[in-house]
This record gives C-alpha cells, structure tokens and sequence, in this order.
C-alpha cells in the first residue's frame, strides 16, 4: 500500500513535531516501539526541516538527574509528587468515575540527539519498575502484581501522559503543527485535543498523526469500563461510544475521527484491512475501513550506524568485521568469544544460562532474540528444532530473551534434554551488549513470527551478517528468500525445519552463496531501509494531518 499525498497537502510545510510515546530507546523501552521513537525523532531533527519534540514518562527505574535532565521552570508553585516535594509542578485533570480529582506533575527535560525530551514526574509512574508490566520484585512485595501482568492502571497511565503533554505546550506556548503519538498508549489524545473544551481552541490548527506499531489483540489499549473511560478522558458520550470496538472503548477507533492512522509496513496494513488476520486484531483494520478510513503502511527504517560491525568497541564485540565488503574473518572471533563464555558459563550479570554450547565456530549457530510469546512462534521454533536437531548434528542454537512461563520452561527443559545437551542455550532476561554479541556470533537468525506489523531484528541481523529465516508474513517480507535471507510461507514446525535445513545446506556446500547474501542484505538495507529515507514518507503523512486540520 502506496502513502498518497494530495496537491494541497504536498504544499504544507510542517516545521514543529512532538511525539508521544510509552518507549523511547536508550532511556525507556520494552519492543520495537523505543528504535522507532528515537531513530525518527533524531532523522527528523537532524535534516532540519523540523523541531522535534518528545514526551514520555519518567518511570521509576529511570534517574533523570543523572541522565542530564533538568526540571522544566513552568509551573508556579512547588508540590508533592508521591510524598516528595518538587518545583515547578502543575495539575492535570484525571476524574474518576464519581470523583472529581487531579494529579499533580513535573517535567524533566534534556536535549538528545537533536532532540529535545520531555519526562513527565508523576506518583503513578515513579512506582514503576518496568515500563508495561509488573517484575518479579514488584510480585514479591505485592503478590497480586504477578510478574509479566500489565499494570492495573495502565490506561490512567496512558491518559495523563496524553493530558500532560498537551498541558506542557500550552504552557509553554508552543503549537505543535503535528502530533505524532506512537500506538494505542497515545492515541487517543487527537480526540481529546478536538474535543475538550480546554483544547481544543489551542490545538484547532494542530494536526494529529496516530502510527500502529501493533494491532494485535492486547496491544490496543482498550478499556471496558466505558463511565471510567468518559470520565478520564473528558471526552463526551457520543465519542466514547462511536470509538468502540467489541464493546470496548478503543483508542485506534476514537483516533479514526480526528487523525491519520498508519502502521508500520505496507504488507502489514493490507493484511489489517484486506484479509482474515485482522481477526487476530478483534477486526481493528476492517472496523476503520468501513469508516472510510484506509491505513497508510509506511515501512520501518533503521540507522545502519548503531549496528555497525566495523567499529567493534562501540558494540562490545571481540573483534570487528564489514559485511559489506565480504570481510568475515572478526565474525568468526566473536562466534569463538561467545561460545567460550557461554562454555565457562558466564560471568553473566542480567541473564541466567540454560545449557552450554560447545567451543567450535566451524559449526552453525542459529539464533534467536526476543520476547518468548506466541506472536513470536517460539513454540512453532521449538518444535521445528525438536524435528531437525537428529538430521542436523552440526547445528547448534543460542535464545536470549524472557516471556511466558511456559516457552522459558520449555527452552530450560529442552537445553537440559539428551537431544539439547550441548547443542541447545537459552540466556534467560536480556541484556543490550549481550543481544549485539549473539546478533555477531550467529550465522542463522529465526524469526517464526506469527503475525509481525514490520520488525526490526531482522534489519538488525542482517547488518551483523546474520541470515534471517522468517515465516513471510507482515513486514517480514521485505527478507527476499534467497537473496537477503531465507523465508518460508507456511508457519508449521515442518516448513521452518525445511527452511532452515536449506540454510544448514548452503552453509555447509556453498558458502561462498551465503556471503553474496550477506553482503546483498547489508547494500540493500542502506539503499532503501535507511531513517532517512524512510522519514520522508512520514513528512508526507504529517503533511496530511496538517492538511486535515486546516479543514476542519
């Protein structure tokens, strides 16, 4: 699906944007959302086309102080935040249903990359110690914060954050030509801006762009309770009720109204609105199509540069290599750097090792990194190992990451298993400079996704040389199947076993075809995958919700 920009609106110049978002990387972040935020925000301030500005909360695990920011001099007044006297505070609005109530907030700020971010200090994210969901200290403390749960008042989270945010500019009496909020946990902040009276008079030439970086059932951020929702939100009756879905108050839907809306791939937005996969979305993309409303699908980009194997001390790496220029002979360094500390079973400091590997960077290594989910396919990639770990005595396997009990069981058990033993690793948690070292040891990346709105661990492997094998759906298919890596149409234990069987092949046979990948992938990323690129379909999008609020 094309992004279409009328005459009218490819006239408009957008020269101020602010983000809203839960995930910004570097500072906040839980999936993809955080690279998306940042990568685009520092394109966009960096071309200087636009002054780029972003809001997120602080959360608890997070030290703005000693990160470099500085409390916003806007309010007039000191006040208590959580039992601590702060300046500069202010109150945000947040009735519940049959009470009348604020919150009181700060603002922290430091300029990043080009780009100026904005923390907003409040009790209900100070206490947070993670940014969706609940760890294990927090169920330890309190048993019903089970660890992986969401927080219990996640959509008063996602409201005063929306709230804040158009409060700050106010008071600092900045106009925003677009507002960009990223996903569910923003997006119902153009109907708010339209519709509250203490708005949307402000905001009348402000445009509203909403980006789904997830359409799935579970990421919309939907609420039941539909009085709480008219409450906290201030929105009126008729706009809670037309912004339902399955009975629930649905941002994406609110959004429709008052917004453009895109996600993150053309194939994923097509599937959204033109096949069956939107049932996995409760109907979110066939709900807003017969709205009139069709999804723009705007690929992810990525900065080449933050995954640049040349310059191996940046990344934490043993030695350094360049895909694009076929030099593989540091890949094979960091492979052997990998495997020994695995072997010697660490030191490691955020994860827990399940099996070992053994020391021979002859030997195949597949990978995988990622929330253990059944989005992911990791039980599809469970089972289609268990089917070709005996026909393949070469291979060996490393997972890092952590999710549902029932996969970190599974991997545990199978790295202690006779056919696993050996051959099978599970690094349990996540650790950034761990993830870079699994991305450069591997040759082999797995990706059985599900369903996947673009993904960028794929971009990622193959900047590191590390060929992904992925089920050809949503904006994995931007992996050409023998080119740039391998794919495979039927997501079943046996067609992934098949594809990566063939990879083991190659690999074996005829390396010399795997390298031409590797280096296509790289010189393909950099032509068409780049932020930069990438960004000027987003100006377009901005140029269309400028256009659209001048029409109002």
């Amino acid at each position: 699906m094309n992004v279409e920009v009328n005459t009218e609106a490819d006239q408009v110049q957008v020269r101020s944007v602010w983000m809203v978002s839960r995930e910004y990387d570097k500072l906040a972040g839980a999936g993809g959302v955080k690279d998306v935020c940042r990568q685009l925000a520092e394109a966009l301030a960096a071309s200087g086309q636009c002054q780029v500005r972003v809001v997120l909360p602080r959360y608890g695990f997070m030290d703005p102080a000693g990160l470099g920011f500085s409390l916003v001099p806007i309010g007039g007044r000191n006040g208590r935040i959580g039992g601590r006297r702060h300046e500069h505070t202010f109150d945000v609005e947040m009735h519940y249903t049959g009470e009348e109530r604020r919150e009181t907030v700060a603002v922290w700020q430091a300029d990043i990359g080009g780009v100026r971010v904005y923390l907003v200090e409040a009790a209900r994210y100070a206490t947070k110690r993670a940014v969706y969901t609940y760890t294990e200290e927090d169920e330890h403390e309190v048993a019903w914060q089970q660890q992986g749960g969401g927080h219990y008042d996640y959509f008063a989270m996602n409201i005063l954050l929306q709230k804040t945010a158009l409060d700050l500019m106010i008071l600092l009496g900045e106009q925003a030509d677009v507002i960009h909020c990223h996903d569910g946990h923003a997006a119902t902040l153009p109907a708010i801006m339209r519709e509250a009276s203490g708005y949307r008079h402000y905001f009348r030439h402000s445009g509203a762009l909403v980006t789904i970086h997830n359409a799935g059932q579970g990421y919309h951020q939907e609420v039941a309770d539909l009085a709480f929702a008219r409450s906290v939100t201030g929105l009126p009756a008729r706009v809670i009720m037309r912004g339902r879905l399955n009975e629930c108050f649905d941002p994406f839907i609110a959004a429709a109204d008052y917004a453009v809306l895109n996600t993150v791939s053309e194939q994923y937005g097509w599937e959204l609105q033109q096949t069956a996969e939107d049932s996995r979305t409760g109907w979110l993309g066939h709900t807003l199509l017969e709205r009139g409303v069709t999804l723009a699908g705007v690929t992810n980009g990525i900065d080449p540069g933050s995954f640049d194997p040349t310059v191996p001390d940046a990344l934490g790496l043993a030695a350094g290599y360049n895909v694009s220029r076929g030099d593989f002979a540091g890949k094979k360094v960091c492979k052997r750097s990998l495997l020994a500390t695995i072997a010697a079973g660490g030191p490691w400091e955020q994860v827990r090792q399940y099996g070992v590997l053994e020391v021979d960077p002859e030997r195949p290594l597949g990978t995988f990194i990622g929330r253990l989910t059944s989005q992911k396919g990791v039980d599809i990639l469970i089972q289609g190992l268990r089917e070709l770990l005996p026909q393949a005595p070469s291979l060996q396997f490393v997972f890092l990451g952590s999710g549902a009990f029932e996969f970190e069981a599974e991997l545990q058990q199978l790295a202690a298993s006779d056919l696993g033993q050996g051959r099978i690793c599970f690094l349990k948690g996540y650790d950034a400079a761990l993830a870079n070292k699994v991305y450069a040891s591997g040759d082999f990346f797995l990706i059985p996704s599900r369903y996947e709105p673009c993904g960028l661990t794929d971009y990622i492997a193959q900047l590191f040389g590390n060929l992904p094998i992925v089920h050809r759906v949503g904006g994995l298919i931007k992996v050409i199947d023998g080119e740039t890596g391998f794919s495979y149409p039927e997501n079943t234990p046996a067609r992934l076993a098949e594809a990566l069987a063939g990879a083991l092949q190659l690999y074996h046979r005829h390396p010399q075809t795997l390298r031409t990948m590797q280096m296509a992938a790289v010189e393909r990323i950099r032509r068409l995958h780049t932020w930069g690129q990438v960004m000027e379909s987003y100006l377009d999008l901005y140029r269309r919700a400028l256009a659209m609020a001048r029409e109002r």
